[in-house]
């Protein structure tokens, strides 16, 4: 029985390999189940891709925060562990610094967003520490309560949101800049400096008659919005802070009724409450006016809650407060 020729089995050998090859391929491929193909972070491109089932690959949601030593921002911690936390005490020695404690929170604001630029997460919550505060949108004035409410996609589809649907205080008019005898709450002056200062954070624009946002500097917005001003405005921002001669609850209180601004929204920028509640909490079956919805929102009678809030009231009654501590 003769033999093929050597040669020609040479000349067959990497033919039958690549053919092997192939059929170990399909089998593998057949097996893999179709899920698992479509999700593999190197299925269609070569290039890694984002896991859309466990996403946990990418950096989605920060809490920006504005500190004091003596503020106690543990309960983000304790509550908030899923999302990243930034938290800058303007008054210590902590890791995160800013570069002069003044402005309030729009300093720590626009550091972070400075120096996070290039690499910002999908959505950022701006926040004051405390979580107890007076212009907290909640009937305890409880800043769990907001935040464990928030509808993340009505943020990502806003691109800006204020932390507060209630129209009191800021909405539907807080500052009338060319009005002399306009004011800004803490400086019967402020309207004249709101003005001067509208010239120099946005130069070549027109200083709108009226200025309308509720209050107070809380506020979410998402990486595509903060990245539609480049980073060199960000700077040009913040040096105006460090240099002016403003009081801090002015210059503060300036950026507080800008951010909507800066943002892209309009000069008075005052969603109706019923579908502010609605989109942004949750909170769709609510009995609403303009301004306000029925057993949310109470201005209460001082900026300092009293002491054992939530469970002691205003005038040390016991509080029937049901929510976490």
């Amino acid at each position: 029985m003769s033999r093929r020729p050597p040669k020609l089995w040479i000349l067959a050998k990497p033919k039958f390999i690549a053919i092997a090859f192939c059929l170990c391929l399909l089998v593998l491929f057949l097996a893999t189940p179709p899920l698992q193909r479509l999700h593999s972070p190197h299925y269609g491109t070569g290039t890694p891709k984002e896991n859309p089932i466990e996403d946990h690959s990418e950096h989605k949601v920060e809490l920006v925060v504005a500190s004091l030593n003596s503020e106690n921002n543990s309960w983000l911690g304790e509550y908030f562990s899923h999302w990243h936390h930034s938290i800058y005490i303007v008054d210590g020695h902590d890791t995160l610094k800013v570069p002069k404690n003044k402005g309030r929170e729009a300093m720590v604001y626009l550091t972070y967003i400075i120096d996070h630029y290039d690499d910002l997460p999908e959505i950022m919550l701006f926040l004051h520490a405390s979580r107890w505060q007076w212009h907290n949108d909640d009937p305890d004035y409880d800043g769990y309560a907001v935040l464990q409410k928030l509808q993340l996609d009505h943020i990502r589809r806003s691109g800006y949101v204020s932390l507060r649907c209630v129209w009191v205080l800021g909405c539907p008019v807080e500052i009338r800049p060319l009005e002399v005898n306009a004011n800004l709450r803490e400086n019967e002056n402020a309207a004249t400096a709101y003005k001067k200062a509208f010239q120099s954070l946005f130069p070549g624009k027109d200083v709108p008659e009226k200025i309308g946002v509720t209050c107070c500097a809380q506020f979410a917005a998402t990486r595509e919005t903060v990245r539609q001003r480049a980073k060199q405005e960000y700077i040009g921002y913040r040096d105006w802070l460090l240099s002016t001669e403003l009081e801090d609850g002015i210059s503060g209180r300036i950026f507080e009724y800008s951010w909507h601004m800066i943002f892209g929204k309009d000069a008075v920028h005052c969603p109706q409450a019923k579908d502010c509640y609605c989109q942004l909490f949750g909170l769709c079956t609510l009995e609403c006016d303009q301004d306000k919805c029925r057993d949310r929102y109470i201005l209460p009678k001082y900026s300092t809650l009293p002491q054992g809030w939530p469970l002691v009231g205003w005038e040390g009654e016991q509080r029937a407060f049901t929510g976490p501590l």
